[in-house]
């Protein structure tokens, strides 16, 4: 059974022509073969999924209606599942097994889903490459030697190699659009508060947003469909009903207008050179569509990283003050005080990326500096989500590259954390503002690497950044492509 489309699957599982145990089977062979040479995963819950499926073919009839029945999907390892190790990519969740599931996963399950497994990240999702977890590194399906991005790496890689078609992921700065570009996949963040974040493992509470890696567009509006809605048990979560997002894929464009900052994509704004051709292409295809390119400004878009970093860190710096080795997690053995076993226990549970982000953070909130910082960051926020605001006025969704290079060498920024930061500077604007924005395929360089397109959107309005990316997709081949190792 072919293991690219969920839409499919369901179909087929729905008609009788496979059973959920044959295309859970499926995936869990694919995974067996895949994932040492990849490593995407790192819990694999192959008894567990076995029986959600049979359970599943039981009541086939009874749950004909479910939209993803018998679709085997990946979740990130920082979204809780009761009764299945979740460690946030961390040795200081190494042995941590919730006693709930986080609202995504319970969405998911109703929805007829099976959960196959957990998928590497980088450590409590702080990182470009899925270098910083603590189960080692994921590899790139298209060129094993590169990162396949961050911090949600293990998902994008599970759908690009046809693990399965559907994986959830977190996106506070890029985390899902960034690697879906690395890796040839869609990958969607939805506005702030479309998806409850109850049971995701906290980075940064303002930014955080889970969404979902798929192989087309279509799967990934079908995904949001069943996880996005109104959550009592996370205050953040919008009440607005959800659109009806499979019916916003018309395949036209016409009309549309698709705003490009062109200050920010140029040579000189150290945008790669084939990224920028690539994105040109992607741009020129949708005006031959009939939407109607036009040039807006993001004037503090360009202070975009260091806000981040700041506004990040410093939630970082109170969300992982938690893991102190009392209530649950690591605790390192043989301490002889209260404070000497606060101070082993964070040193050996925390890696080095974790460690610096909290030192930056609790340093930017320390008395002297949080208005030096802090505060003036999210005054530049507030700009930022302002110019979002006044050109979405003009334009429908906005387009830039995903990444401004192709996936990079693994290793080769680690010891340059400033350089790793930056693959961020065309993603975090949405955290920033809160809005909708997806990535798509839009080409390839000559070594064969993927390329992205990223569409960002009005807050609440996933229908359009869905629309367009749909339309796209059916006019080009990328989406089709299978890198390598699949």
């Amino acid at each position: 059974m072919p293991l690219d489309s969920a839409r499919a699957i369901a179909d087929a599982v729905r008609s009788g022509e496979a059973s959920a145990v044959e295309v859970c089977q499926a995936a869990l062979a694919r995974i067996a073969v895949a994932n040492p040479a990849l490593n995407a995963f790192h819990t694999v819950s192959n008894d567990r999924a076995l029986a959600q499926a049979a359970a599943l073919d039981a009541r086939r009839d009874e749950w004909a209606r479910l939209p993803l029945l018998g679709v085997p999907v990946a979740l990130k390892d920082n979204l809780c599942t009761r009764g299945l190790k979740t460690t946030a990519g961390s040795r200081i969740l190494e042995r941590y097994v919730p006693p709930y599931n986080a609202t995504a996963v319970d969405r998911l399950v109703a929805a007829g889903a099976v959960i196959v497994g957990k998928t590497n990240c980088d450590e409590f999702a702080m990182g470009s490459s899925t270098e910083n977890s603590a189960f080692g590194p994921t590899r790139n399906p298209w060129a094993l030697g590169r990162t396949p991005g961050g911090s949600s790496g293990g998902s994008a890689v599970a759908v690009a190699a046809r693990m399965v078609p559907l994986a959830l992921g977190s996106d506070t700065g890029g985390s899902i659009r960034q690697p879906a570009a690395l890796c040839g996949v869609v990958g969607l963040k939805p506005t702030y508060g479309r998806v409850s974040r109850y049971g995701l493992i906290a980075f940064a509470s303002s930014l955080d947003q889970i969404g979902p890696f798929a192989s087309s567009v279509a799967d990934a509006a079908l995904a949001l469909q069943v996880i996005a809605g109104a959550d009592p048990r996370d205050a953040t979560c919008s009440t607005a009903a959800a659109d009806d997002y499979g019916a916003a894929l018309t395949g036209r464009v016409g009309g549309v207008r698709i705003g490009v900052p062109r200050a920010l994509v140029s040579e000189e704004a150290g945008v790669d050179p084939e990224i920028r051709v690539a994105f040109e292409r992607a741009i020129d295809m949708l005006r031959q569509q009939g939407a109607e390119i036009v040039d807006v400004a993001l004037p503090h878009s360009a202070h975009a990283i260091p806000v981040y970093y700041l506004v990040a860190t410093a939630e970082a710096s109170s969300n992982l003050a938690r893991y102190d080795g009392v209530r649950y997690g690591y605790r390192a053995p043989d301490a002889g005080t209260l404070g000497d076993m606060y101070d082993r226990t964070r040193d050996a549970g925390f890696g080095p990326e974790v460690k610096r982000r909290i030192l930056l953070g609790t340093y930017v909130l320390s008395a002297g500096y949080y208005d030096a910082y802090y505060l003036q960051a999210q005054q530049v926020r507030t700009l930022i989500r302002r110019d979002y605001e006044v050109a979405l006025q003009a334009v429908d969704v906005i387009a830039v590259p995903t990444s401004p290079t192709p996936a990079f060498a693994l290793g080769e920024r680690l010891d340059d954390p400033l350089q790793m930061y930056l693959a961020d500077i065309f993603t975090v604007s949405a955290n920033l503002a809160g809005l909708p924005s997806i990535s798509i395929p839009c080409g390839f360089t000559e070594a064969r690497l993927p390329c992205g397109l990223q569409l960002t959107g009005r807050a609440m309005d996933e229908a359009t950044v869905l629309r367009v990316a749909d339309a796209f997709e059916r006019a080009t081949p990328f989406a089709r492509e299978r890198p390598p190792t699949s």
